[in-house]
C-alpha cells in the first residue's frame, strides 16, 4: 500500500511527540532510581546521573533496618486490601440501583453525588466529623470517609447502564432477586470495570497521606508513607540501625529521599502491567453514557 507524502510527515510527527513524552516520563523515574543506588560522592560529583559507576544497596540497607519498616509495610498493604474491598462493594451497592432508570428519586440522588465532585467540606469539618465518630488512631478513620469515590461511582454507573436490560428483566422474570442479578449477571459482565477501579481504589489507599498524617498518632499504626517521611526528616538522628551498618558509613539524605520515592511506588507500579489490559475497555466503557 502507497503511502502519501502527507501520511508520512504525519507519521514522523507523530512518533517524534510519543519519543519526546516517553524521554520526559522515563528519564525523571530514571534519575530517581539510579539516584537511590549512588553514594554521597557520586551525587556530589553529577548534577543528573542516570547510571551510577559504583551503584550500592547501603541507603536500602538503612531503611529496612528500621524496626518499624515491616509492621508499617504489613499495615500499608491491610488498608489497602480492606479499603478496596470495602470501596468496591459501597460503590457497586450504589451504583448498581442509580443504573436502573425506574428507581425514584435517581436524578436527584445524581445530583447530590455529582455536586460532591465540585463541593466538599474540607479539611477541618471532616477532622472533626472523625473525631466525633470516635475513629481517631483507628484504621477506619482511613477506610470510612471515602469509602465511595464520586467519581468513580459515576463511570461505574455508566458501566452497568451499558448493560442490556433484557439479561435484568429475563433475571428478574425467572425469579431473580436485584442483590442475585447483581452478584451472577451484572458483576460478571462487568470485570474490566471492576478491575480498574479496584487499581484505582489501590492506588489512593497505599499512597495516603495526608490522612493517615492526620488521624494516626500512634506510630505504631504508621502506614509506609509517614514512616518514610520521618525517616528522611529524622535521618541524621539515627532512626536506622546503624549496627548493621558498614563502618563509616555516612548516610547521604538525597539518595535516602530517592529511595524512599522507589519503595513507596515500586509495589504499585509493579502491579500496573497485570492490571493495564483492563484499562482502556473499563474506563471508555464507562465514560460513554452520562
Amino acid at each position: 500500500m502507497k503511502i502519501s507524502l502527507s501520511e508520512r510527515i504525519f507519521n514522523v510527527i507523530v512518533y517524534t511527540i510519543l519519543i519526546l513524552v516517553f524521554l520526559i516520563v522515563f528519564f525523571p523515574l530514571m534519575y530517581v532510581v539510579s539516584s537511590s543506588f549512588a553514594s554521597a560522592k557520586e551525587l556530589a560529583e553529577n548534577r543528573f546521573l542516570i547510571i551510577p559507576k559504583k551503584p550500592t544497596l547501603e541507603v536500602y540497607q538503612y531503611i529496612f533496618s528500621t524496626s518499624t519498616f515491616l509492621r508499617s509495610m504489613v499495615v500499608t498493604i491491610g488498608i489497602t486490601v480492606v479499603g478496596t474491598v470495602v470501596n468496591l462493594i459501597m460503590t457497586c451497592l450504589m451504583a448498581y440501583p442509580l443504573s436502573r432508570r425506574n428507581l425514584p428519586g435517581r436524578k436527584w440522588i445524581m445530583l447530590a453525588v455529582t455536586f460532591t465532585l465540585v463541593f466538599n467540606g474540607g479539611m477541618i469539618p471532616s477532622y472533626l466529623v472523625v473525631n466525633g465518630l470516635g475513629l481517631i488512631d483507628s484504621y477506619w478513620a482511613l477506610i470510612i470517609p471515602g469509602a465511595i469515590s464520586s467519581f468513580n461511582l459515576v463511570l461505574v454507573k455508566n458501566f452497568f447502564q451499558e448493560i442490556p436490560e433484557s439479561l435484568i428483566d429475563a433475571a428478574q422474570i425467572d425469579g431473580s432477586s436485584e442483590i442475585n442479578t447483581l452478584a451472577k449477571i451484572v458483576l460478571p459482565l462487568s470485570k474490566p470495570a471492576l478491575a480498574t477501579f479496584t487499581m484505582f481504589y489501590a492506588v489512593g489507599h497505599w499512597n495516603q497521606f495526608m490522612q493517615p498524617l492526620l488521624y494516626i498518632n500512634d506510630s505504631k499504626k504508621w502506614p509506609i508513607q509517614i514512616l518514610l517521611r520521618q525517616i528522611v526528616l529524622m535521618s541524621q538522628s539515627g532512626v536506622g540501625d546503624d549496627d548493621a551498618m558498614p563502618p563509616g558509613f555516612i548516610l547521604p539524605v538525597k539518595s535516602l529521599k530517592m529511595a524512599c520515592i522507589v519503595v513507596s511506588t515500586m509495589p504499585i507500579i509493579m502491579a500496573y502491567p497485570f492490571m493495564q489490559k483492563y484499562f482502556d475497555k473499563g474506563v471508555m466503557a464507562g465514560s460513554i453514557k452520562g
